[in-house]
């Protein structure tokens, strides 16, 4: 079944999802992180980009925000690019946890495995995998060039924020340490654990993760540069770990009300990829328990089910004008 949707639908939806959202007061700072909880909470942007590299964006959608968690995606895809998606799977998985991102018992439960690059344990064994192994400048530049390659635009370090973020990360210091005791960590573990951090401190913008996320969404090619950044057939492999584990424990639920996979942060952010149709990301610092934006999450929903967009309706989707 064809299903057409055109372009001046998906701006009244953001539109009318910015208004209708942009009141909520539901949720908390991460509070932590000492440079996330003073982010001003009244911040909220969306922003969608189709996959001609059409953008609409509205309200904060240019503030450089923690890109957090969701730095996890761009550097699975970089390993996936560097070692291929079975090599993945062998040294790090691809099953979800179904508990927070930051669990420890995770890795006991899934017999010393870290599951998946997209919880901590697991994006801390690929920062380890990032080639060349044993050098953190080149490493560093590759994950950045990486990013900007899937943005189009280049990421920041906010360094107050990686400050802040290496003086807290006393669970992440265990994890790593835990996977170097059962041979998960690939590379020097403190040089890991500082990669991770500081990938999580980079500052985006939402308008940047839609652009990442059609990326994903359009096989691989960035729809505003042209440019070929990874490989067609890795963007099914991504996307089906966002799908499986992109809100932690919460992702069931998210996937079964949105629609739509999708990987969130604590910085606020969550960008959501519609495989053949579009990339979209909402940024909001108000967090739920699992540590999702309210905000985002609320903004995105309503656009999907406005649009009629669902990953499981198995319709074609066309974007006209």
């Amino acid at each position: 079944m064809n299903n057409k949707i055109s372009v001046s639908q998906i701006k009244e939806a953001v539109q009318q999802a910015y208004e209708q959202v942009k009141g909520d007061t539901g949720g908390n700072n991460a509070n932590y992180i000492p440079y996330l909880a003073n982010i001003d909470k009244n911040l909220f942007g969306i922003s969608v980009c189709l996959l001609n590299g059409e953008k609409f964006n509205v309200g904060d959608y240019n503030y450089r925000f923690g890109i957090e968690s969701v730095s996890k995606v761009p550097t699975a895809i970089l390993i996936l690019r560097q070692y291929g998606a079975k090599k993945v799977l062998d040294m790090i998985g691809a099953d979800a946890t179904g508990l927070p991102f930051n669990s420890i018992m995770a890795i006991l439960l899934e017999n010393d495995h870290p599951s998946t690059p997209l919880v901590n344990a697991g994006a801390i064994s690929a920062c380890s995998m990032v080639q060349p192994i044993g050098d953190s400048t080149k490493k560093w530049n590759a994950i950045v060039e990486n990013i900007t390659d899937l943005c189009n635009d280049a990421p920041q370090l906010i360094d107050e924020l990686y400050k802040s973020e290496s003086a807290t990360n006393f669970n992440n210091r265990s994890i790593a340490w835990l996977l170097k005791n059962y041979n998960r960590i690939y590379d020097d573990p403190d040089m890991s654990l500082d990669l991770y951090t500081r990938q999580c401190s980079l500052g985006v913008t939402s308008e940047m993760l839609s652009v990442a996320a059609a990326t994903i969404a359009n096989s691989g090619t960035n729809p505003v540069s042209k440019k070929q950044v990874f490989a067609a057939e890795l963007a099914p492999k991504i996307t089906s770990m966002i799908a499986s584990v992109g809100f932690y424990q919460h992702t069931g639920d998210w996937m079964y009300t949105s629609g739509i996979p999708a990987k969130t942060g604590v910085g606020g952010g969550v960008m959501g990829v519609f495989p053949g149709v579009l990339g979209i990301s909402a940024f909001a610092p108000p967090l739920d328990n699992a540590g999702n934006s309210v905000k985002a999450q609320l903004a995105i929903k309503f656009i999907m089910n406005k649009l009629g967009l669902n990953v499981f309706n198995g319709e074609q989707i066309s974007v006209v004008e």
